[in-house]
């Protein structure tokens, strides 16, 4: 039976604008188990980023209870939160974040450093793996101008793997990347979740995306208004697949 790694009870989420309290989250309550795929939707302004930013121990909730791995962190302090993102969680951002002058392997190996029992060496082998995993192998000491849009973004998976986290939150992971790009980083996406049991949750705004993952909770000025499995989930390697080649692809006469 897999555990509960996510478990969110009663959560309200209250920001003070002027003189008005407005509601990002609404006593939002759902539970997400090791090994799931989980998109969560929704359009600008349905607390989905609030969502994100307490799931990933940047923000606290006004109410509630967040649990995270069988632990009540609703009350812990910015340090203990801070090594907990540190040690508990990967992340994977739309714009990339990746240092411009530092090599891919580098980028990989930053949150490691933040880890004192993990030496030199260590960390060296663990960005190498990271980075074959997401096959860039031959891409290690690129820097990220000389890579793409796709290949910046699977260091940047590479960067969330490198921990080992118990959950990967990917935020508007294929936003910046045109079609053939966005299936190759879900296809990845799904090869963790499928071969590699990882336990991930991403945020969108594409229902397109949503179809690749095995369950969709979708937010509405801040409650949870549908909470589903996908009963037809698509294969991203066979949707890229059936794509013609870039060299078969029309010319576009502007």
């Amino acid at each position: 039976m897999n555990s509960i790694i996510v478990k969110i009870k009663n959560l309200t989420r209250e920001f003070k604008m002027g003189g008005e309290v407005v509601k990002a989250l609404n006593n939002v309550s759902f539970t997400i188990n090791s090994g799931e795929f989980v998109t969560i939707m929704g359009s600008s302004g349905s607390g989905k980023t609030t969502l994100l930013n307490i799931l990933g121990c940047l923000d606290q909730p006004t109410f509630g209870d967040y649990f995270l791995d069988g632990t009540n962190i609703s009350t812990f302090s910015k340090n203990e939160l801070a090594r907990l993102r540190n040690l508990k969680l990967g992340f994977i951002f739309q714009s990339y974040n990746l240092l411009p002058r530092t090599s891919a392997i580098e980028n990989v190996e930053l949150p490691l450093l933040y880890n004192p029992k993990i030496l030199s060496k260590e960390r060296k082998d663990k960005a190498t793996k990271a980075l074959e995993a997401v096959n860039l192998k031959d891409r290690i000491n690129y820097l990220p101008s000389q890579l793409s849009g796709g290949q910046q973004q699977r260091v940047a998976i590479a960067r969330a793997l490198v921990n080992d986290p118990i959950l990967i939150l990917a935020d508007e992971a294929t936003g910046n990347l045109d079609s053939r790009n966005s299936y190759g980083i879900m296809a990845l996406m799904q090869e963790l979740n499928d071969v590699q049991g990882k336990t991930i949750v991403f945020i969108t705004h594409e229902p397109d995306i949503a179809t690749f993952s095995k369950r969709t909770i979708t937010l509405r000025d801040g409650q949870i208004i549908n909470d589903s499995i996908n009963a037809n989930v698509r294969s991203a390697k066979e949707v890229l697949q059936s794509l013609p080649p870039i060299s078969e692809l029309p010319i576009q006469v502007k």
